[in-house]
């Protein structure tokens, strides 16, 4: 198993330090090209701040979606006809 590590500094625990490994040269170059450069003036770290907040952002929205929904629905039940 490939070990990914996230350190909090020990002068400032708010930032970590993090290592990739084994991904594609390509990909990262995909990203660089389609989002990091137009978008972040070539600053992969924002743009992988602002990635991880999106991505946040939308896991919170589907989770409570989800939730409102089952609410709204109540517990669902099954019939045999036999």
């Amino acid at each position: 198993m490939k070990k990914r590590t996230a350190n909090a500094t020990a002068e400032n625990h708010d930032l970590a330090d993090l290592t990739f490994h084994n991904v594609p040269a390509a990909l990262i170059n995909e990203f660089n090209e389609q989002i990091v450069k137009p978008y972040f003036k070539g600053n992969i770290n924002k743009a992988i701040q602002d990635l991880i907040h999106k991505t946040l952002a939308e896991q919170e929205f589907v989770h409570s979606h989800i939730t409102y929904i089952r609410k709204c629905d109540g517990p669902k039940t099954s019939k045999v006809i036999g």
